[in-house]
């Protein structure tokens, strides 16, 4: 009965990895991408290099928001962080259309903290691409794709659960690697990259199902709120009521003494100041926290009156409930994190990929020795491994030359270029795509080592394509310490002399392979020419 219960977890473990494994690949890849999102931005910004600190960033963009939207009902400032070294400003333009839901477009513009001059960056989504990518997909409705991704994110709890039970001996395991015995090799470094970070397994795909879980699971909700989704919303996640414009005009205080209050309470630096009706005698400036600080994502918030600089509210102490759920969330996006710590998310990240990459691969190595005779004779192969070679050779090769191909666009389309963000998404799914399609086409070694050694050349040339492209390149990024800049370009560098030493371990071995059948053939050639 035991050893029924292990072999019964062994199949859910083999079919709930299986049945969403190139997906969940992709997934895995952006969502480790998304601990440096901020980072990437700035190298796909690299216009931004040119900001510095300074200490009257607040001022500058008040000043700038009144010159360009003296119209807007709420202005956004972003102050300057290690992480972001530009003031972002931000406000709602007027909608071109009178009809009565027509909304007006957010609109962003970057400052020098210094001068207040404004930066021209390029127009991309950066990092942000890779974060809404790994839960919403992209070309389909946010609902969709978040279902989509949440029953992903259950299968992978279920392999997780499941693998652990079925490795009775999976501890020892991981200190166990026998190199160049097939299926063996194969296990032993899906156990590996799988006991590694298993806390951080566990906890990734636990808290990405919490953080949509009324989505999943809304009927408490619709028990407790008689369906009222309003009334919920409104006492878990709750916001400053926006007060009502008084028609008169009016003039802001001095803001730098409302930072300086809220440093005081807080102990950290302000991070995001909102003005709600800013040309307005009934003005409200809302201060909040930088995210870096806290695991929590639901932040403090201090209300200020706009023309007197009076306090009016202070929130920040949630119900158990949301304290629970912000916690859980600011786990999965990792904000909080300090520069080592992020890095070592990145790392367990990477070693989640390749977790999904060697379980997808021991499955097509275990079926291709069942049907090892008919591989030696000649004979065609089932529709199925031909098709799961495919799809491994789309996911595992295809997205690490999606993503370098999305970098490579942002360097080369031309800067003034219309619609130039959805320009570089485009390639980023042309490129997959094209990947995709010639693994199917031709599942073969041959095209596993092509496709490693062309994501490998786009990884690996990026730097030298950033030298020539813009001034922000490692000779000046490292002697200056903009380790953001020179962060990316060594991560891709790195990144590409690894898939170049997975494709040259692939010829190696096909190498290997190929003599060991010649050889064969050489002592049985009856055989061999049945």
């Amino acid at each position: 009965m035991k050893e029924g219960f292990r072999q019964s977890m062994a199949w859910l473990h083999t079919w709930s990895g299986l049945l969403v494994g190139w997906l969940l690949f992709m997934i895995f890849a952006a969502g480790t991408a998304t601990y440096f999102r901020q980072e990437i931005t700035q190298w796909m910004q690299p216009e931004l290099l040119q900001a510095q600190p300074g200490p009257q960033a607040t001022t500058h963009a008040l000043n700038a928001l009144r010159e360009k939207a003296p119209k807007a009902n709420r202005w956004s400032i972003e102050l300057p962080t290690p992480r972001e070294p530009a003031v972002r400003i931000g406000w709602v333009e007027s909608p071109a259309s009178s009809a009565k839901n027509a909304r007006g477009r957010f609109k962003t513009e970057f400052l020098d903290p210094a001068t207040g001059a404004e930066l021209k960056a390029r127009e991309t989504r950066g990092g942000e691409f890779f974060y809404r990518l790994h839960f919403d997909l992209h070309y389909m409705p946010a609902v969709w794709a978040r279902w989509i991704v949440g029953f992903c994110a259950m299968f992978m709890l279920v392999a997780i659960v499941s693998g652990v039970i079925t490795h009775k001996r999976i501890f020892k395991d991981f200190f166990t690697f026998r190199p160049e015995k097939n299926q063996r090799s194969w296990l032993d470094a899906h156990n590996a990259t799988g006991v590694l970070a298993l806390p951080f397994h566990l906890m990734i795909t636990y808290s990405g199902l919490i953080t949509l879980m009324t989505l999943y699971m809304p009927w408490g909700v619709m028990t407790a709120y008689q369906g009222d989704q309003k009334a919920f919303t409104a006492e878990v996640f709750p916001q400053t009521k926006t007060p009502k414009p008084t028609g008169r005009p009016g003039t802001l205080t001095a803001v730098e003494p409302l930072l300086a209050q809220a440093r005081a309470r807080w102990g950290v630096a302000p991070g995001h100041v909102t003005v709600v009706n800013p040309m307005d005698a009934g003005a409200v400036i809302e201060v909040r926290p930088v995210d870096e600080r806290r695991i929590s994502l639901n932040g403090p918030v201090m209300t200020f009156k706009g023309d007197t600089g009076a306090l009016l509210s202070v929130r920040g102490d949630d119900a158990p409930a949301a304290a629970t759920r912000g916690v859980i969330y600011g786990l999965h996006v990792a904000r909080f994190a300090e520069p080592w710590l992020r890095a070592l998310f990145f790392v367990s990240g990477l070693a989640g990929c390749a977790m999904v990459a060697t379980g997808l691969l021991l499955w097509a190595v275990k079926e291709r020795q069942k049907h090892a005779k008919q591989i030696r004779h000649g004979l065609p192969i089932g529709l199925g491994l031909r098709l799961v070679d495919g799809l491994n050779i789309g996911a595992i090769a295809g997205v690490p030359i999606a993503m370098a191909s999305y970098f490579w666009a942002n360097r080369l389309l031309p800067l003034g270029l219309p619609d130039r963000q959805e320009a570089e998404i485009t390639c980023f799914f042309a490129a997959w795509g094209v990947a995709a399609v010639l693994g199917l086409a031709r599942s073969t070694r041959g095209m596993w080592r092509w496709q490693l050694m062309v994501g490998a050349a786009l990884f690996a040339l990026l730097p030298l394509l950033n030298a020539f492209t813009t001034y922000a390149h490692l000779g000046v990024t490292l002697a200056a310490g903009r380790w953001a800049f020179a962060g990316f370009d060594l991560t891709v560098l790195a990144l590409g002399l690894g898939l170049a030493t997975a494709a040259w371990v692939l010829q190696r071995h096909g190498g290997k392979a190929i003599r060991k059948a010649r050889s064969s053939k050489a002592k049985h050639p009856v055989a061999a020419g049945a």
